[in-house]
């Protein structure tokens, strides 16, 4: 989205972050017609190291720019860029910032204009802590068992918090502008916690709701993963009227709802699906209106 009415055309972008949640937020911030320039350091980014496919994804239409922030020349590149910057975006702890003099408190001081979306691991005094979205998902109870989270979850969520910060900041701009005609209004200041986007993931978790007990936790005979005769097969048939298909389908009486909970519907619903291939599965999904999707095993 880089068309005159993309809610960033013209916001323009500096992002000196690294790794996932920042580059992920800056391709958010692209694709909603941002201006986006990036800083990395001599060394690159390690994704791109790691993952160059996953990087030049996340930095398809991206300004790249190379400069050593601990060295005159660096800080030169670095200064000559925010002044042509509306927003920053940081992904390093609070120290470190302070060090590059980019804490807040200075950054404001020569560049009143500019906003900054800084993203932290932890929120406040946390925000030194070590840490990574494998630990702030345990924190957050989503890790129940030894194996690891299918994707980054804090980092992505992250990164959408970050966009919506960055969104905040235009509108700001923009409502200071067209209140005073200030060219120039005064920045703000937005700090993202990844633990903050993994304590908002974790809510539907808090709430009992995908606890074993909770009916999209397993508790459901109609909304869970079962194997079927060549794979596996995610069932959603959670409202009462994908409940009736469904148990139409697998020739499984109730009397209501609660029966969706009972152990013998698990087991019904069980046997019907081990006993079908996916591709029956599949065609059954198409003609019934059933709410599922077939997996390899």
């Amino acid at each position: 989205m880089s068309h005159p009415h993309a809610p960033l055309h013209g916001l323009r972008i500096l992002s000196l972050a690294l790794n996932l949640p920042g580059p992920a937020a800056l391709m958010r911030c692209r694709r909603l017609g941002a201006t986006c320039t990036k800083l990395e350091p001599p060394s690159g980014d390690p994704m791109g190291q790691y993952n160059p496919d996953a990087y030049a994804e996340l930095h398809e239409g991206v300004k790249v720019l190379h400069a050593d922030l601990k060295t005159d020349e660096g800080r030169q590149v670095l200064q000559r860029e925010l002044a042509r910057t509306d927003v920053l975006l940081t992904s390093f702890r609070p120290s470190a910032l302070a060090r590059l003099g980019l804490g807040w408190k200075e950054l404001h001081s020569h560049h009143p204009a500019l906003s900054q979306v800084a993203i932290v691991g932890a929120p406040g005094p946390r925000a030194e802590e070590p840490g990574h979205d494998l630990t702030y998902l345990a924190d957050n109870g989503l890790v129940p068992g030894l194996e690891l989270p299918a994707t980054l979850y804090a980092d992505m969520s992250g990164s959408l918090l970050a966009t919506e910060a960055v969104l905040q900041a235009a509108l700001r701009k923009h409502e200071r502008y067209a209140g005073t005609g200030d060219p120039h209004p005064e920045g703000l200041y937005l700090e993202v916690a990844l633990s903050d986007a993994a304590a908002y993931l974790a809510l539907p978790r808090r709430w009992g709701l995908t606890q074993p007990r909770g009916s999209v936790g397993g508790a459901h005979a109609g909304y869970r993963v079962y194997p079927c005769k060549d794979g596996r097969v995610a069932v959603a048939a959670l409202e009462p009227h994908f409940a009736a298909a469904l148990c139409a389908a697998a020739g499984v009486e109730r009397s209501d709802m609660r029966a969706m909970h009972a152990p013998a519907t698990h087991e019904a619903i069980a046997a019907f699906f081990a006993s079908r291939t996916r591709k029956e599965l599949d065609r059954l999904a198409g003609e019934k209106d059933l709410p599922l999707h077939t997996m390899a095993a």
